[in-house]
């Protein structure tokens, strides 16, 4: 189960990652000068315009297209009210922050205690009752609701963070409620929120444990932390001094934003070496192997300032042939451009991007080493659940994702495919809701947008055939 970290630095204009386990790629970045992200970047922007009939605010921050702030992204401490009416929605939202806290940890020592009938949420786990949670949630907002054009005026300066990418002729999402991710929690600077645990994170003898450590952290009142899934098996010292770091980005990004004038760049996300070193790697990867003077540097003092006792598995590549040509890496990124994806069984995947949805189908192939069809259907399935979990990540599929699985009769063995391709999906950094096989042997999935994938999609109906051709078109700049 060995891991090691590739980082293509060589090219001035790119910058490749890959993460590698057993000769498959598990994960995969890349930068180039003319696809930078701009997500969780912090912004000292001005509105523009309030939208009433959207109920959100147009702000000019510095880019071509102006960001869409919704009006249930802006803090309260925006809205221009009277001092004794902020002062009352500040006590109605630190009630409603006490009640979830408690109600959260009141239901973890419930489920430690051996209550059957409190049920662990499983984060990759589709809600069955939606409607019924969305009424719980409905009545924790503060008693009276203003309208953003009573709060919200234009030229109003506000420091906002990009949410979601620029994309298409869509502008940026934005948010004022700043968080600062760090290797192991992630810092809530204007969010009073205390302590809290990644959803992932939900075995309730880990948050107990994290819960204590949090307990003991002095956590500034008018700050919250999230503790990442990276730090849950984490010492008190690592997280309190990951937690020092973070502040003090904060400080110099107050400092920045004080003294710039609105529209400018206040703090800049990580570039895509520190990026990935703090989020792809754990203690399960062996090495870190960069080609490229100016990338090997940047690594080795980002790790100095992070993890100065795991510097010494950053190593520099040194040979003249390219370090993704002799890692046969170059291949297999060739291979993501491909609508067809093989199975070491000899089953094979067909992944179809269109406009409304991702569809992925399952075809047994050559696959027929089994005794009987169904246990030749189990095999191909779980096997293919696999590589759906692995194709879905590094190709950045979002949106919904339909899989068409071989036909299965037996209950406990679709219960098994799906249990597989929720194991399969828990490491991944997307948010993703997996629902049931239906009868019709379907499954759905949701799984959130990360970044503008690197394959173009149109759809076009020729005159010929009258049939839906998909064609990809590889951005090339």
């Amino acid at each position: 189960m060995s891991k090691i970290l590739y980082i293509d630095a060589s090219h001035p204009n790119e910058t490749r990652v890959v993460l590698k386990k057993d000769n498959h790629i598990e994960d995969y970045e890349y930068e180039s000068v003319n696809n930078t992200l701009i997500k969780n970047n912090i912004y000292l922007g001005k509105v523009s315009r309030v939208e009433p009939s959207l109920q959100a605010a147009f702000v000019d921050f510095g880019r071509e297209r102006h960001g869409f702030l919704s009006f249930n992204d802006i803090q309260s401490d925006y809205y221009q009210l009277p001092q004794s009416d902020l002062e009352k929605i500040k006590e109605e939202e630190e009630k409603v922050r006490e009640e979830l806290s408690k109600e959260s940890e009141n239901n973890e020592n419930q489920i430690l205690e051996g209550n059957e009938e409190i049920k662990i949420n499983d984060p990759v786990e589709k809600p069955e009752d939606e409607n019924k949670e969305t009424k719980l949630t409905e009545k924790k907002f503060p008693s009276k609701r203003y309208k953003i054009q009573e709060v919200i005026k234009p030229n109003q300066v506000i420091l906002v963070q990009v949410l979601k990418d620029e994309r298409g002729f869509k502008g940026a999402a934005l948010s004022t409620f700043i968080s600062i991710a760090g290797k192991y929690i992630v810092l809530m600077p204007n969010t009073a929120k205390g302590g809290g645990i990644s959803r992932k994170i939900f075995n309730p003898g880990d948050r107990k444990k994290i819960r204590k450590i949090l307990n003991e952290i002095e956590i500034p009142k008018e700050m919250g932390i999230i503790v990442r899934t990276a730090g849950s098996n984490k010492t008190k010292n690592e997280i309190e001094g990951d937690l020092k770091n973070l502040i003090t980005v904060w400080n110099s990004i107050k400092d920045t934003a004080l003294n710039s004038i609105a529209p400018s760049l206040i703090h800049q996300e990580s570039d895509i070496i520190k990026r990935s070193i703090r989020d792809m790697y754990d203690d399960e990867t062996l090495s870190i192997l960069i080609e490229g003077n100016e990338g090997y540097q940047k690594a080795k003092n980002y790790m100095k300032l992070m993890m100065p006792k795991q510097l010494k598995k950053i190593k520099k590549f040194r040979e003249k042939t390219p370090l993704f040509f002799k890692e046969n890496i170059e291949k297999k990124l060739f291979e993501i451009f491909k609508s067809e994806v093989k199975l070491s069984s000899g089953g094979y995947l067909v992944i179809n991007p269109t406009e409304a949805l991702v569809s992925i189908d399952i075809n047994s192939g050559k696959s027929i080493k089994q005794k009987n069809v169904e246990s030749t259907a189990l095999d191909t399935n779980l096997e293919a659940a696999e590589e759906i979990a692995r194709q879905i990540k590094i190709r950045d599929l979002s949106g919904l994702i339909i899989i068409d699985f071989i036909d299965m009769l037996s209950f406990n063995n679709r219960k098994q495919v799906e249990r597989r391709l929720k194991e399969r999906c828990r490491n991944d950094r997307a948010r993703i809701q997996i629902g049931r096989i239906s009868n019709f042997g379907l499954l759905e999935m949701s799984r959130q947008r990360l970044r503008e994938s690197n394959i173009k999609w149109t759809i076009k109906l020729t005159n010929e055939t009258l049939a839906l051709k998909v064609i990809k078109l590889i951005e090339i700049k």
